[in-house]
C-alpha cells in the first residue's frame, strides 16, 4: 500500500513539473529618438509596447507601437518660411490568443489594426480565425506556422473597403543564455478572390542587454502593399503610393 502511495505522489509531482511556469504578464516597452540640427532639421521618434504571458493551456500577444517625424528645411532669407514636412506619422497594434489543442498545435484568435497618415491608410482592420503549429519548441527556441482565413476591413486613400483573405504567417524566436535575444516573422495576407491584392509584413529584431532591465533593440520592418492609395493625377496619368515602405529603428527598451 506504500508503495502504491509514493508512486502516485511521484506521478502527481511529475505532472506538476512538466506544467510550464506562469511567470504572469512579461511586459517591455521602447522608445528611439532622433534629432538633427543645421541647414534642414528633423526629428523622429518611436514608442513601442510588448506584453505576453502563457498559461498551460492558452497563450496571449498584445503589442503595439507609434511613430511620428517631420523635417523642416530652414530659410534663410528675410519674409521666407521654412518648409516643414510630416515623414512619419502612424499608429499600429495587434493582440492574439492562442489556445494549446496538443503541446504543439493551437487554435487561436488574432486582431490587427493600422493607421498610417503618410501611406494614406484611416484605419484597417485585420479579423484572423486561426490554426497553428510549433515546428520547433524549447526552452530557448520557438517557430511557429499559422494559417487561417482573414476579414479586412479598411478605408485607404478615402476608399472605404471590406474582403474576405487567407492570412499566412511564420514567426521565429532565439534566447540567449546571456539574456539577448533575436526574432523574425513574416506574414501575408492575400485577398481570397483577387490574389493580385495582397499585404505581406516582416520583421527581423535583435536585442542585447544592458542591464537587467534595460537593453537595446534593432528592429528592421518592412510592409509591401500591392495597391496602395492613390497619391494624385500628373499628366493625365494616376500616381500611386510606393508598395514597398522599409523602417530600420534602434530603441532602448525597459522591461517591467
Amino acid at each position: 500500500m506504500t508503495f502504491v502511495v509514493l508512486v502516485g505522489q511521484a506521478s502527481v509531482q511529475a505532472a506538476d513539473a512538466a506544467k510550464p511556469e506562469d511567470k504572469g504578464w512579461e511586459s517591455s516597452a521602447a522608445a528611439g529618438l532622433s534629432i538633427s540640427g543645421g541647414n534642414s532639421k528633423s526629428f523622429q521618434s518611436t514608442l513601442s509596447g510588448n506584453s505576453s504571458r502563457k498559461w498551460s493551456k492558452d497563450e496571449a500577444l498584445l503589442g503595439v507601437q507609434a511613430g511620428y517625424g517631420e523635417s523642416t528645411v530652414v530659410k534663410r532669407a528675410d519674409g521666407v518660411p521654412d518648409v516643414k514636412n510630416t515623414t512619419e506619422a502612424y499608429i499600429k497594434g495587434f493582440g492574439q490568443w492562442n489556445h494549446l489543442i496538443t503541446d504543439r498545435f493551437y487554435g487561436g484568435l488574432r486582431l490587427d489594426a493600422v493607421n498610417d497618415a503618410i501611406a494614406d491608410i484611416d484605419y484597417r482592420f485585420t479579423l484572423s480565425p486561426l490554426a497553428g503549429y510549433y515546428l520547433i519548441k524549447d526552452g530557448t527556441t520557438t517557430l511557429a506556422i499559422e494559417f487561417g482565413p482573414s476579414l479586412v476591413h479598411e478605408k485607404v486613400g478615402g476608399v472605404d473597403d471590406t474582403y474576405a483573405g487567407l492570412r499566412l504567417a511564420e514567426r521565429f524566436e532565439h534566447k540567449f543564455s546571456a539574456g539577448a535575444r533575436i526574432w523574425q516573422s513574416t506574414e501575408i495576407v492575400p485577398q481570397i478572390d483577387d490574389f493580385n491584392n495582397f499585404i505581406a509584413t516582416s520583421e527581423i529584431g535583435a536585442e542585447a542587454p544592458l542591464t537587467k532591465k534595460l537593453s537595446l533593440r534593432l528592429v528592421l520592418q518592412h510592409v509591401y502593399d500591392s495597391e496602395p492609395a492613390v497619391a494624385g493625377v500628373f499628366g493625365g496619368d494616376t500616381l500611386y503610393k510606393f508598395k514597398n515602405d522599409t523602417k530600420l529603428i534602434g530603441a532602448l527598451a525597459y522591461k517591467f
